[in-house]
């Protein structure tokens, strides 16, 4: 056993002492999970919970659902046979109605607003918020180019590229003759 002056012995009783802090902070840990949970009501829900499961009768058991198998087939779609020849005298399903569109007043405005929201992005904004404002610009310099009818690729550019697109496409758009800037 070494003397009470020694090294070993303080580097004894600084382990323990640590020992006992990481245990202590540890139970303080559980205590304040514990306590957040009955103010938050949480502690009172899954006790509920636990009784409701404890009270109701377990559901009847039915036969077993069978399994989709190649004799469950999805009905033909109009106009069509089964097999996939046309029915004699149908007519073919009518094209969907087209989207109606906003007005271009509306859709620069947009794009104005979301170019000075881009532009002013703090340093320390969420990146699912920053990739939601460039969805959403993306959707808007789509909807304004296809008001101008004006080609674009920003759909099918990669990700790498898409910035690039972008930029062509808003100088297209101001070519066209919407005002970008504002």
């Amino acid at each position: 056993m070494p003397s009470a002056g020694s090294a070993s012995a303080d580097v004894g009783t600084s382990l323990l002492r640590l020992g006992g802090l990481v245990a202590l902070f540890a139970a303080t840990a559980a205590l304040v999970a514990l306590l957040l949970r009955w103010v938050t009501g949480e502690l009172q829900l899954n006790r509920l919970a636990r009784r409701r499961l404890r009270e109701e009768p377990p559901p009847a058991v039915g036969p077993a659902p069978r399994p989709a198998g190649p004799a469950d087939r999805r009905p033909a779609a109009a106009g069509h046979h089964p097999v996939g020849r046309r029915v004699p005298g149908a007519r073919p399903a009518p094209a969907p109605a087209p989207r109606p569109r906003r007005p271009l007043q509306l859709v620069a405005a947009d794009v104005r607003r979301l170019t000075r929201e881009l532009s002013m992005v703090p340093g320390g904004m969420p990146m699912a918020r920053r990739r939601g404002l460039l969805a959403a610009y993306d959707d808007v310099l789509i909807e304004a180019a296809e008001l101008l009818e004006v080609p674009h690729e920003l759909t099918s550019a990669a990700p790498a590229n898409r910035e690039l697109e972008r930029l062509r496409l808003i100088a297209s758009l101001e070519a066209a003759g919407l005002v970008v800037a504002g």
